[in-house]
């Protein structure tokens, strides 16, 4: 039987068993029912109002069968909480979407009708941006629409200023192209120093059981790259880099919580270096590489997750990945392909999360890429980090992070940079650098129940950073050591768009200036956590 017709969405539902106790007696899914719900709920006299109205009127609702086709399961297939699991974390992971619901709505014969209802975004971004950090400011102007006419596509074209270059900016993505998991992604920037273009057509593993990938991708870019000291320009030059890759995958899906991926493919890196006319020239051009790589390619994942709340946004459910996930990638780059030398080429990264005590969270991560030729390591780059959460209660948390990187024998264009910009709030951008970098952050981060006119989410930070680039031809002579900022800051979240990334406002004050350092920075940018 189905649900009578004259049951509005609004009423009680009849009591139906949890899906864990209908997974648990065997049953299977049976009719799949779409809602998709506008951005406002006017039945909540809350939102009721004449702008959010407007709002509802003037958008595009998400069409079903785009939230369809995202889903993992099917009528007939055996009911899994962790595919339901797994179908709400694909979902929210769309900008587009601003709630995911599952509900049984119906029980016979060991079959059980389930309801999807989700809740779109705002997703036209017709703005002005500006942000401030290390002492520089950035600024653009871009219309951007997340959710063409309701299809999952987005497009944008918008032009942006930066410290490094300005921008006239386009870009497409479909990631449900052809009514399939293909990705299409296009991209043009046409630059003040250069241009960069990228195109991809890729279908991913997009599950933890996805049997097969395949994708081919490519980009190429011309720009200037600068090198600084003590937060200035000291010198630049060109850099031209294309990039390719085409890979095909097979995996034997989730295996006793487990899943196993194995890729062949070729990539292709082609840089080249040349002076700039009227610009600064570096003590030393990096060479010219090119490298023309078959490459087999590993994954092993851990599926386990934890759904928590108050930790990286507001108020919004957050998936941490706990389980042990790895990469591991090699390849062979020859001169009988065209590289310029002969090179094994390795990269991989590991992570993994713990639960120390109830409530807290250890995540910790390490990564490793370069180059073993001629009988020793080059251009090899080590990273690990470790982040810390310990909530006090859903108000207040305290957070700590970690993370350290090195350098064996890098050419002159690989270089640790440390600043306002990344990291280090209380300095300038780019402040340091070196082929040794360490950063350590403490906040104490307070979430407020605080919903403005139902659209913002309102929080707060208090922190301490401290950290180091050192090492290398390039280091920072003025202020060369252990570099540490106290400050505080406010979170707005604007919960209801696509683009609802964290607004950071910053107050930062450096503990150890020197003369060249302002004794307050004024930190304003877009982040896609607290």
């Amino acid at each position: 039987m189905t649900l009578s017709c004259a049951l509005s969405a609004q009423e009680p539902l009849p009591a139906l068993p949890s899906f864990e106790e209908l997974e648990a007696a065997g049953a299977t899914v049976g009719e799949i029912r779409v809602v998709t719900r506008d951005i406002f709920d006017t039945e909540d006299p809350k939102e009721n109002n004449l702008l959010f109205r407007l709002a509802n009127a003037l958008h595009i609702q998400t069409r079903e069968g785009v939230i369809r086709r995202a889903l993992l399961f099917k009528s007939g297939d055996p009911l899994s909480v962790r595919v339901l699991d797994e179908t709400e974390r694909v979902l929210r992971s769309t900008r587009y979407l601003y709630d995911v619901k599952f509900r049984p709505v119906a029980y016979h014969d060991a079959v059980v009708d389930i309801e999807v209802e989700t809740r779109d975004t705002w997703t036209l971004d017709p703005g002005l941006s500006a942000g401030r950090s290390g002492g520089a400011n950035s600024s653009g102007i871009q219309l951007k629409e997340y959710n063409l006419l309701g299809s999952g596509m987005s497009v944008s074209y918008g032009r942006s200023n930066t410290v490094d270059r300005s921008s006239n900016e386009f870009e497409f993505a479909n990631e449900r192209a052809f009514g399939t998991w293909t990705a299409l992604n296009y991209s043009h920037a046409h630059n003040s120093d250069g241009r960069l273009d990228a195109a991809s057509i890729i279908r991913p593993f997009y599950s933890l059981d996805t049997r097969w990938a395949a994708g081919i991708k490519a980009s190429r870019d011309n720009r200037i790259d600068p090198v600084y000291n003590a937060g200035n320009i000291v010198s630049q030059y060109r850099h031209r880099q294309d990039q390719g890759e085409v890979f095909g995958g097979w995996s034997p899906g989730l295996v006793d919580g487990w899943t196993r991926r194995y890729s062949l493919g070729l990539s292709v890196q082609d840089d080249t270096f040349a002076l700039e006319p009227g610009r600064v020239a570096p003590a030393q051009l990096p060479p010219d590489e090119k490298l023309v790589a078959p490459f087999v390619r590993f994954e092993l994942v851990e599926d386990r997750y934890e759904r928590l709340q108050n930790r990286n946004l507001i108020a919004r459910p957050e998936f941490f990945a706990l389980g042990f996930a790895s990469t591991l990638q090699l390849g062979w780059a020859t001169t009988a392909l065209g590289s310029t030398h002969d090179a094994l080429l390795y990269s991989g990264k590991v992570s993994k999360g713990i639960e120390p005590a109830p409530e807290q969270t250890l995540i910790g991560a390490a990564t490793i890429q370069g180059q073993y030729a001629g009988g020793s390591v080059r251009r090899q780059k080590l990273g690990g980090q470790a982040q810390y959460y310990l909530p006090h209660n859903k108000s207040w948390l305290f957070y700590a992070a970690a993370s350290g990187d090195m350098l064996t024998n890098p050419d002159p264009a690989d270089t640790l940079l440390l600043g306002g910009d990344n990291g280090l709030r209380g300095y300038p951008l780019r402040y340091q650098s070196g082929d040794r970098r360490a950063l350590f952050t403490l906040e104490e981060r307070a979430y407020t129940d605080l919903y403005v006119f139902r659209l913002f989410r309102i929080g707060g930070a208090v922190f301490f950073d401290a950290g180091r680039a050192w090492g290398g031809n390039n280091a920072n002579t003025v202020n060369p050591g252990w570099l540490s900022n106290a400050g505080l800051g406010l979170r707005i979240v604007s919960v209801r768009s696509a683009f609802s990334n964290v607004l950071h406002m910053d107050l930062a004050f450096p503990l150890n200036p020197t003369a060249d350092v302002k004794k307050v920075q004024f930190l304003v940018k877009t982040k896609a956590s607290f």
